[in-house]
């Protein structure tokens, strides 16, 4: 992707939203699937082909695509759990949720990942038309383990792929942690050392962590980033071990969302909330946390955004950056966008429903 987007594409609670850069600013674009829960939606920088993760309570989840950027939309037939797949002893596995659909390497123009609730990875290989079971991942010795962070089951919500070698891939799981294939999706290793899960009888378990959102550097893989639900975690050599960096009695600790720059892999953005049963912006007041010493220090980074009565909570792919801009989206219906790397922030509306996902992307 290029480092300057000029399409801004957002998830909300009443449909997929969109906005185009117009003259230096970020301009209304059009609105699809009003009413509907867009649970995700990205474009493929590989096919231009927009994609939306429907949550339509009633009718089900729901998985269409637009060839056209949005004027019309195609269904296709969503991801399934086989005939069979059980969540537990005796209890079925049904699909609820589509958290993430990451598409896949340059080098595999068809191929498509989907995490879902109850804790599944899907993969197709011809552009969305069929989706398969990764039956290794979810046949995994640890799965029946799992439960559920924020959600009733286990969710697959990132899907981070090895620039360097499409068979390589991470998967965070909320709740069990990240899980490494070098293999193609043959075989499955939990990689969680270094995370602390304090809500365990056993804080330092191999399984059981709850990694909100799990992010590389694309110039440097080897280095990811979580924010989790314990505080803020980075590795430096693809998850051998985690480093906790949170910021001690500071806002950089607890939150969903977190974004790292492309190409220095020590700089990194988060934004904090207040934990457990409150879930609000920390001390009422909004802030993006930066560190570009790899998290041994945090920046609060607050012009342009409201200081006082603030309730803005920001889920889990709702802050995105491309170059050196940053946008986030919250479950108060704001929008902020940064064209300075966060040192200050404008609002976009104030009257959104609820966001769930913001992603940038140049076409």
């Amino acid at each position: 992707m290029s480092l300057t987007a000029n399409l801004l594409i957002l998830g909300t609670r009443k449909g997929a939203i969109f906005y185009e850069r117009r003259g230096g600013d970020w301009k209304p674009l059009r609105a699809t699937h009003m009413g509907i829960a867009v649970s995700y939606a990205t474009l493929d920088p590989r096919t231009r082909i927009l994609w939306a993760c429907l949550d339509h309570g009633h009718w089900g989840k729901k998985l269409q695509r637009s060839k056209d950027m949005g004027q019309t939309w195609e269904e296709l037939t969503p991801p399934a759990y086989p005939e069979g797949s059980l969540l537990r002893e005796g209890v079925p596995a049904t699909m609820r949720y589509l958290w993430v659909l990451q598409p896949g390497p340059a080098t595999e123009p068809g191929t498509i990942y989907i995490g879902t609730e109850p804790g599944g990875l899907f993969v197709s290989r011809d552009g969305g038309d069929s989706f398969m079971l990764v039956a290794s991942l979810w046949n995994h010795p640890s799965r029946m383990t799992w439960f559920g962070g924020g959600r009733d089951n286990a969710g697959i919500h990132s899907v981070v792929i090895d620039p360097r070698d499409s068979r390589h891939l991470y998967v965070g799981v909320s709740c069990a942690g990240v899980f490494e294939t070098t293999d193609g999706g043959a075989t499955w290793n939990p990689k969680n050392k270094g995370l602390k899960a304090s809500f365990l009888p056993d804080p330092d378990a191999e399984i059981g962590h709850d990694p909100h959102l799990l992010a590389a550097c694309p110039a440097a893989p080897d280095c990811m980033w979580q924010q989790n639900h314990c505080g803020i975690f980075n590795t430096t050599d693809g998850g051998k071990l985690w480093k906790e960096v949170t910021q001690k009695d500071g806002p950089a600790n607890f939150g969903f969302a977190v974004s790292v720059d492309a190409r220095d892999p020590r700089t990194a953005w988060v934004v904090p909330g207040v934990k457990d049963e409150c879930r609000v912006a920390y001390d009422q007041a909004l802030c993006v946390c930066r560190t570009t010493d790899g998290g041994q220090s945090w920046t609060a980074l607050r012009k342009g955004l409201p200081q006082e009565h603030c309730y803005d909570i920001v889920l889990r792919h709702s802050l995105d950056l491309c170059g050196d801009s940053l946008a986030f989206g919250s479950t108060t219906g704001n929008l902020f966008v940064s064209d300075d790397r966060g040192d200050t922030w404008r609002g976009l509306s104030h009257h959104l429903p609820p966001v769930y996902s913001v992603r940038f992307a140049t076409v």
